[in-house]
């Protein structure tokens, strides 16, 4: 007997609403018997296994609220994740993603969601991504983002955003309407420039984060974070500022671009 069919069979003996198969060299579902009618379960850690695909069956888990599928080999997830009642948190990082699902962005309460280190980009978001208002933290780190939609203003109760380790030139100005941000991290990008309207965040508080290092900044936001995050904040917030913010990002369409980092050998590029 597989290490994973005894964990099924015991959960199922003792009604376990959490199943753990971590690390259990799971290539398919089809090895794990019964586990998608096993509606009584909860929570599922399928993490650094090695599965190409997700079945649009998992939606049978009525009752799922947390599904953690990070470190595998996933290169597209089903539609019918979005339509799960009671998912509230999602992780898929560490995969192979290079697309998500049209209509992926119709998950009913999901809080938290994590597709960091996959292959994804702005022209691949589904028109709805950016309508999951009941999100509260949103992970898109080490993908090949270099913009973001200004529909980002819709995700109104969002606390945490994750662009780290992109390709992002620039932010929307839209983000300075997400107010409930405590957290911003776009260290390691190629953002020369911030947009204004971020000063409107409260990212100086006593459990707030801003990480910006790691970015070609213009001298005067460089020499601002030299001397505190706080600093830059104030800065933006001046009309000489303004001035020089306008003027680059009318520059950046067709004055020098950073060159992109050269993620050829990214393990979310391999191919099995």
């Amino acid at each position: 007997m597989s290490k994973a069919k005894k964990v099924l069979d015991e959960a199922r003996e003792t009604q376990n609403r959490e199943i753990d198969l971590v690390d259990k060299g799971i290539s398919s579902f089809e090895e794990l018997p019964g586990l998608l009618n096993m509606t009584f379960v909860t929570r599922i850690t399928l993490s650094h296994n090695k599965l190409k695909v997700v079945p649009p069956g998992i939606a049978n888990l009525i009752n799922l609220e947390i599904f953690n599928i990070s470190n595998n080999h996933l290169e597209e997830l089903p539609l019918s994740l979005s339509s799960m009642p009671k998912l509230r948190i999602l992780n898929c990082s560490i995969n192979r993603l290079n697309t998500l699902p049209r209509g992926f962005g119709a998950f009913p309460v999901l809080e938290v969601l994590d597709l960091s280190y996959n292959n994804l980009n702005e022209k691949i978001l589904p028109g709805n991504f950016f309508m999951m208002d009941s999100l509260r933290a949103l992970y898109l780190g080490d993908n090949d983002f270099e913009f973001l939609p200004p529909e980002i203003k819709n995700l109104k109760n969002l606390q945490i955003l994750g662009l780290r380790d992109n390709d992002l030139l620039e932010l929307p100005r839209e983000i300075g309407e997400l107010t409930r941000i405590r957290e911003l991290h776009i260290q390691n990008n190629r953002l020369t420039v911030l947009p204004p309207e971020i000063a409107n965040l409260d990212l100086l508080g006593q459990k707030s984060v801003m990480k910006m290092e790691e970015n070609p900044w213009v001298t005067a936001i460089a020499e601002q974070y030299l001397v505190g995050i706080s600093h830059v904040l104030e800065y933006i917030k001046t009309e000489a500022y303004r001035i020089l913010y306008n003027r680059y990002i009318s520059a950046g369409k067709s004055g020098n671009v950073p060159p992109k980092v050269d993620k050829s050998k990214k393990a979310s590029r391999a191919r099995s």
